[in-house]
């Protein structure tokens, strides 16, 4: 009893400390793939988008690069979690815009709750798909005109990008590996 007691306290400390402790490598890599991923979203919307045409950089991207570029093996950070949750929460939200334009007090908690529901579901669970279909709901006049055109772009193609620099950025150190694989077993 006693061994096992300093047993969970070995492996307790173990992986609190190793938690806790900062791979400037790996920081690195993360900064990197983050400001490459959105800068390149930027550089797109402000240089070949006129002002008239399109929002292309959304908040939600922000937070999935958290995801996919400081997290990489986590099970939200998987290329299916980041397109589908984006995708089906643009969806929803766009969605519940258009059935009841205008009650945001309802339509807001709407589009996130059934934007978690829809993602667990179909197993693509990926917070910032969340805010994703927020902004579909309380976006600018600009974002709610798009329409399902927001699910196509910014959605789709701006997660599209991010994935792309996470494929490259992700994988040149020999510490990370993304998509993860072999570590999640699927239910």
């Amino acid at each position: 009893m006693i061994q096992k007691i300093k047993r969970t306290a070995r492996v307790s400390r173990y992986i609190i400390y190793r938690e806790t402790l900062v791979d400037f490598k790996e920081s690195f890599w993360s900064f990197l793939g983050a400001f490459i991923g959105i800068g390149l979203i930027s550089f797109l919307q402000a240089f070949f988008l006129s002002d008239l045409e399109n929002i292309f950089l959304i908040g939600s991207f922000g937070a999935s690069s958290v995801l996919i570029y400081g997290a990489v093996e986590s099970p939200l950070s998987q290329p299916r979690n980041l397109i589908g949750g984006h995708v089906i929460s643009a969806i929803i939200g766009v969605t519940i815009n258009m059935v009841l334009p205008d009650i945001v007090w309802l339509t807001a908690p709407l589009a996130v709750s059934l934007s978690i529901v829809c993602m667990q579901y179909t197993k693509t669970l990926h917070p910032p798909g969340g805010a994703t279909s927020l902004i579909a709901v309380i976006g600018t006049e600009k974002i709610q005109e798009l329409g399902y055109l927001y699910v196509l772009s910014p959605v789709l193609s701006g997660t599209l990008l991010l994935l792309v620099v996470a494929l490259i950025f992700n994988n040149i150190s020999s510490n990370r590996e993304y998509p993860a694989k072999n570590r999640f077993k699927l239910k």
